[in-house]
């Protein structure tokens, strides 16, 4: 069923004694924002998340494939498109050696098209967050109807190095360095808690360009309900989703403002004398009034407000 109308959305999620997304250019620290402390986690990190979920509730089969699968090779997924539209006399490298002219462009525009439109119709993540598939076998680029910020803590956050030693070495020359002692030193950085914030839009113009429905639209929210349920690490802690409230617009242009309806959706500290170590240190309110599980509010004319977690 294609998508009639415009949505946005809030998600919030936590961790405790865990990095939620580490970052590899500071020794892996939990990201944080230098100027004022607070924690960061990216959009490309939560869509993973989501792609992970994606493809283990469907097995990976179409239309629910996943496009960018870890160690995958995406050349590969744009010759099996050009295979399957019956393109395959246009794949790089097959033109004449004469016609170089035809051999740069990799794929008649009819055929890029197709291509891409095959991709959409197969691969769920491409449909959903869009692609630039144009490296390598050309298969265009996709604009998805679905895109998401940084996540942003609520509070600043602390991120705590522990130094963890694991009770065997690698190497035969580790060993005999140490006589035998045979212990290896390690570091681990974690949050005590943390309280993240991310926000997210759905285009209904969009989404009739990639073919992104109402089912595709429930899995993704529910993906973004259970995605922590099914990604759990040492390293990451204890994380949760512990909000998703979802603003339904009656157009597909939308009838308010994205920004202004995500400022009357506050999150508050109970004390903020008082560290937060756990969801009960906040409260969630939409214009100064809590908003139960499941409850339909009128945020708007022509906007409802849900929440579905």
């Amino acid at each position: 069923m294609t998508l009639t109308a415009r949505y946005d959305f809030v998600l919030l999620f936590d961790v405790k004694d865990g990095n939620p997304n580490g970052d590899p250019d500071a020794g892996n620290m939990p990201r944080i924002d230098a100027e004022t402390g607070h924690g960061l986690v990216t959009d490309v990190s939560l869509k993973r998340k989501v792609r992970n979920y994606v493809g283990l509730v469907n097995d990976c089969a179409p239309p629910h494939d996943i496009y960018i699968k870890e160690k995958g090779v995406l050349e590969r997924t744009h010759r099996a498109a050009y295979e399957a539209i019956g393109a395959t006399g246009e794949l790089a490298g097959e033109a004449g050696k004469d016609d170089k002219k035809k051999a740069k462009r990799k794929g008649s525009e009819d055929s890029v098209r197709k291509a891409r439109d095959w991709i959409c119709k197969n691969f769920f993540d491409v449909r959903t967050f869009g692609a630039v598939m144009s490296t390598g076998v050309n298969c265009g680029q996709v604009r998805g109807p679905v895109q998401l910020t940084f996540a942003r803590s609520i509070d600043p956050i602390v991120a705590s190095e522990h130094s963890i030693t694991r009770m065997a070495v690698a190497t035969e020359k580790e060993a005999d360095a140490q006589d035998g002692d045979n212990r290896t030193m390690g570091r681990k950085h974690t949050v005590h808690y943390g309280l993240y914030r991310a926000h997210g839009f759905v285009s209904a113009f969009l989404a009739k360009q990639t073919g992104f429905g109402a089912d595709d639209l429930e899995l993704f929210f529910k993906a973004l309900e259970d995605m922590f349920e099914h990604d759990r690490s040492a390293a990451r802690g204890q994380m949760a989703t512990r909000g998703l409230y979802v603003f339904k617009h009656d157009s597909e242009l939308g009838n308010a403002h994205a920004h202004s309806l995500f400022d009357r959706l506050g999150v508050e500290p109970n004390d903020p004398a008082v560290p937060a170590r756990d969801i009960s240190a906040y409260r969630v309110v939409f214009d100064g009034q809590q908003v139960n599980m499941g409850q339909e509010i009128q945020a708007a004319p022509g906007v409802k407000l849900v929440r579905r977690c």
